[in-house]
């Protein structure tokens, strides 16, 4: 056995995976924004637009996180 492989519940590895999926999205999001801001003629609606869906995404990504790792008050 590999102990270094931590063992997750099938809820925790949903969320992780779901994480996962969502940096991807985010990644794609900033790219996405990066050639846009870079166009001759930019489309500022297309970019503002762009921007609210990945910071709604990085709360989710958060929110998430929250879940794997609530906060312990010691």
């Amino acid at each position: 056995m590999n102990d270094d492989v931590p063992e997750y519940s099938e809820e925790e590895a949903a969320l992780h995976a779901r994480v996962k999926l969502l940096r991807l999205e985010h990644s794609d999001l900033s790219a996405s924004i990066d050639a846009l801001t870079e166009a001759a003629v930019p489309d500022q609606l297309m970019i503002a637009r762009l921007k609210r869906k990945k910071l709604a995404i990085k709360d989710e990504i958060v929110k998430i996180e929250d879940q794997i790792l609530p906060d312990i008050i010691a």
